[in-house]
Parts: structure tokens; C-alpha cells; sequence
């Protein structure tokens, strides 16, 4: 990696951007993209960061309202990370989706910032509920890796290992990873870039654990489904979003000691 050529990292997306799973909103969240700018703070002390991401957010918002504010900050790196709510809808088009990403690749490239995306991972595995759109993720992420070859955007293919679909790696919610499944994306990302000090350690199993029985596994998917697939079928239903009234946390380029915010309006 050139000296400099990372000092002004620019992240767009969803949830999984924002940190959503990795810390909450009283403490703060963390997540992939603040993890791997601490990792490009490492070896680049002038780095300065900025996230647009906006949970709930499909792809064609995160184009329509965070491209622009993105390229006016003139990034050396960006991260294009969203459609994973596009994929959850009734009406998800695959082609809309794949080309509202390509659109924000070839701006983002254009204007001479490296970009690195994300595939996505086995949702049945985390989520046996949510079968039907496996198919849906799976040619998603052909697309993805179509566009961004066409484009020289880096891809970090999380989707392949199947650690990634290891519950330890997933929150609750099963919706966004856990603290140490964001260590992992991020780690992942590291190494695509190859940054200095990254390796394939992210992509190795973890250890074993026993598994639960069949009347505690049982249980467990009753409780996820009272406590988050009611309240997101809620949602839906009522055309509402977890982002309603959220800005991005971190809207300015700001070094990694800086402060953010994630404005919210009334």
C-alpha cells in the first residue's frame, strides 16, 4: 500500500456500515468500517474518516443520498456496502439492485478512490426462516462480484468461508453481525486491501462449542421471532424504517480521534 494513499476513507451503506450489532446507541457503535479505520490508522496516522451509512437504507437511497455528500469528500477509499434490505423485500429486483451499486462503483472509481464491497452470506444458515431469499443472495452476489470486476473495485468474499454463517459471528438479531463477527468483516477487508499486518486469520473456524438441543434450539427461535421478526414485519407493514429520522454518525471527514454524530430529527 502506497504511503498516503488511504488518509481519506469515506464509508457508504446500511446497518451492517453503520455498526449496527457492534455496540448500541447510548454507548455508541463501532462496527466493520470504524474497525477498519482503525486499522489504516495504524499505518496511517493522518487518517481521516468519514461514514454516510444509514440502517434501513436500500440501495437506491444509499446512491440518491450518500454519493454525492461521498464525492464531494474526495476519498482515496471507499467501502460500497447495501442491498442486503433490498433482498428481505417482497419486490426485490436483482438487476435494479446490482446496478444501483455499479452506478456508486464506476462514480466512486471515476474520481480515483479505491473501492472495496462485500458479498453476503448464506442467510438460511443464520436465519433458517429466512430460506426463501437464499437463492436471492446467492445470485446477488454473482452480480456483485460482476460489477466490481468490471470497475477494479476490490471485493472482500466473505461469502465463500463458512465461518461467516457461524452464529457466533451474527447478534441477536441474526440480522447484523455480532462485535466479533464486524472484527471479522473487518479483518477481511484488511486483508483484500492488503494492508500491512493483514492476514487470512479471519477467515479461520472457531473453535468448536456444543450444540444446543433440540427443545433449547426450539425455544431460541420462538424468542427470535417475538423479539425481532414481529417488530421488522411491523415495520414493513406500517412503511416505516429503523433509519426513519437518522443521519449519518460520522457526515465529516474527521481524524479517528474525532467526534461523530448521528443527528436524528423530531
Amino acid at each position: 500500500m502506497p504511503s498516503g494513499e488511504y488518509l481519506r476513507y469515506v464509508a457508504l451503506g446500511d446497518s451492517q456500515t453503520e455498526g449496527v450489532g457492534d455496540g448500541d446507541d447510548t454507548t455508541g457503535l463501532r462496527g466493520w468500517a470504524d474497525r477498519l479505520a482503525e486499522r489504516i490508522g495504524a499505518v496511517e496516522p493522518g487518517l481521516r474518516y468519514a461514514n454516510l451509512a444509514v440502517r434501513g437504507r436500500v440501495a437506491r437511497q444509499v446512491r440518491a443520498e450518500q454519493l454525492a455528500p461521498a464525492l464531494a469528500l474526495r476519498p482515496g477509499l471507499a467501502t460500497v456496502v447495501a442491498g442486503v434490505n433490498d433482498l428481505l423485500r417482497p419486490g426485490f429486483d436483482a438487476e435494479e439492485v446490482a446496478g444501483q451499486l455499479e452506478e456508486m462503483f464506476a462514480a466512486l472509481t471515476a474520481s480515483g478512490a479505491r473501492v472495496l464491497t462485500l458479498t453476503f452470506p448464506d442467510v438460511a444458515k443464520i436465519a433458517p426462516i429466512a430460506r426463501p431469499v437464499r437463492a436471492r443472495v446467492f445470485d446477488m452476489n454473482d452480480r456483485i462480484r460482476e460489477a466490481a470486476a468490471r470497475h477494479g473495485v476490490v471485493v472482500a468474499d466473505v461469502a465463500l468461508l463458512p465461518v461467516a454463517t457461524d452464529p457466533r459471528l451474527w447478534s441477536e438479531d441474526r440480522l447484523h453481525a455480532s462485535p466479533l463477527g464486524h472484527a471479522r468483516i473487518a479483518a477481511a477487508a484488511a486483508s483484500a486491501l492488503d494492508l500491512p499486518g493483514s492476514d487470512d486469520s479471519w477467515a479461520r473456524p472457531l473453535p468448536p462449542q456444543e450444540l444446543p438441543s433440540r427443545l433449547h434450539a426450539a425455544g431460541a427461535e420462538l424468542r427470535w421471532a417475538a423479539g425481532f421478526l414481529g417488530p421488522w414485519l411491523g415495520r414493513r407493514l406500517r412503511g416505516r424504517s429503523s433509519g426513519d429520522g437518522r443521519g449519518a454518525k460520522r457526515p465529516e471527514l474527521l481524524p479517528l480521534d474525532g467526534p461523530s454524530t448521528a443527528p436524528t430529527s423530531s
